[in-house]
């Protein structure tokens, strides 16, 4: 056959690159009710089409999860990917003890960027982490080096001195510490925060993280009080918004939750103080509530046992009051919220069920985790349902997660711009 032919055969036929999914149920992320006995059609990396029925055209590869619940991609968008576990894979192995460089920190990140993959998120926000690590791990992932999740990245927080994020907190003052990685962390007044989020962007990050209160898992700092200054935080928002970076915040206590959401940010991360008022004002702007449950619970875990020092464990203590009952009032009250979760592989799956837990529909939990991850970040057109034109990050499980919301972390099979890394609960080899 003519080379010629051969072009408009594969333009008028399915090419090696085409491949339909075969869905027993499909749900697409919108929150649109789900819809039984579908065909998926993927060319390359992106979805070219959603038939009803299970169509099989000429020379496709055909995927059949006919018998399984498919979903779009499943996104996380509080991840910290440098914060990696200092423990060798076997668990019975003893914690690493000394230094730690950052190319110890990327190779580590390496391994756990693809079980976060695999675990079915496609696609991260990682919102916070020093010296270039996520950026360099995000090179990787596109490059095509390594396997991992799709990544929108901060690089370091913007943290006041002695807040939440300053790097020399509990450091000895008169041993010396990097100039320059503490620039990139630590800023005082509008004028080093507007300078800050600029190098930020033209060192390549996605979105600006800052942190206006204090927190609970550093020491020496109070969650409830606002450590950043308004002018600080408006610096922020006004030099991220005006280079198309969109700012999420620490926010932990009620007067920087509600400060920080007057002033634009995108994002209140945690928000764990919110009261009714505060909820009035996510809706009158929009602003999405990140709650990140699990790490509160795995925290308190910790704090019992004795693993954490007292300070922390007193604010863990209290803050896990409040936080079911914000979450509860947050839903409630038709607040936006989008899956995050602050904590590594595994563990962080339980965020699901938390979520269900505190009132949230099994579908308005997918959704936080699918199209509304996808609004927060500023990419709904791309991912976070399963529409024409959106990448082609599936995901799916075996049983009906809308029914049992703990599907979602047993899931069977993960694509990733038209690439399976995971089938029938196995990896696949790439």
């Amino acid at each position: 056959m003519k080379p010629a032919a051969l072009l408009c055969l594969c333009l008028s036929a399915a090419c090696a690159k085409d491949i339909v999914i075969h869905a027993g149920r499909l749900i697409d992320g919108t929150g649109a009710p789900p819809r039984t006995q579908v065909s998926i059609l993927i060319k390359d990396d992106k979805i070219t089409g959603i038939q009803q029925g299970f169509v099989s055209p000429a020379g496709a590869e055909i995927i059949d999860l006919s018998r399984d619940t498919v979903l779009p991609g499943l996104i996380d968008v509080h991840k910290h990917m440098a914060s990696v576990p200092r423990r060798a894979r076997n668990s019975s192995a003893p914690i690493e003890r000394g230094a730690r460089t950052d190319l110890d920190t990327v190779l580590s990140a390496s391994i756990v960027a693809r079980q976060i993959l695999e675990e079915g998120f496609t696609t991260v926000r990682s919102v916070g982490a020093p010296d270039g690590i996520d950026l360099a791990l995000k090179h990787a992932v596109d490059a095509g080096t390594i396997p991992g999740p799709r990544m929108w990245v901060s690089l370091e927080p913007l943290s006041p001195a002695g807040g939440h994020g300053d790097p020399t907190n509990t450091l000895d003052p008169n041993v010396p510490f990097d100039p320059v990685r503490l620039a990139r962390s630590v800023v005082t007044g509008p004028v080093e925060v507007t300078l800050a989020v600029r190098e930020h962007h033209k060192r390549g990050a996605d979105l600006i993280k800052i942190m206006p209160s204090g927190g609970v898992l550093s020491t020496g700092d109070n969650p409830h009080l606002q450590l950043m200054s308004n002018e600080e935080i408006k610096a922020a928002v006004d030099a991220a918004h005006a280079l198309g970076m969109k700012v999420a915040a620490h926010a932990q206590g009620k007067l920087a939750i509600d400060n920080s959401i007057r002033l634009g940010v995108d994002s209140i991360e945690h928000g764990t103080y919110a009261d009714d008022a505060s909820l009035a004002l996510f809706k009158q702007y929009g602003t999405y509530l990140v709650p990140t449950i699990v790490v509160a619970m795995a925290t308190f875990e910790r704090a019992q046992a004795g693993e954490t020092s007292p300070d922390t464990a007193a604010k863990v203590r209290e803050a896990v009051q409040y936080k079911d009952k914000m979450v509860a009032a947050a839903y409630k009250a038709g607040v936006k919220i989008a899956f995050g979760t602050d904590v590594g592989p595994g563990t962080y799956l339980k965020e699901f069920g938390l979520l269900a837990k505190d009132g949230m529909s099994p579908m308005d939990v997918i959704r936080a985790a699918t199209y509304s991850a996808a609004d927060l970040i500023g990419v709904p057109g791309e991912i976070g349902s399963v529409q024409e034109g959106r990448y082609a990050d599936l995901v799916a499980t075996s049983g009906d997660p809308l029914t049992n919301i703990t599907e979602l972390e047993r899931v069977q099979f993960v694509m990733k711009g038209g690439v399976v890394y995971k089938r029938e609960g196995k990896r696949v080899p790439q």
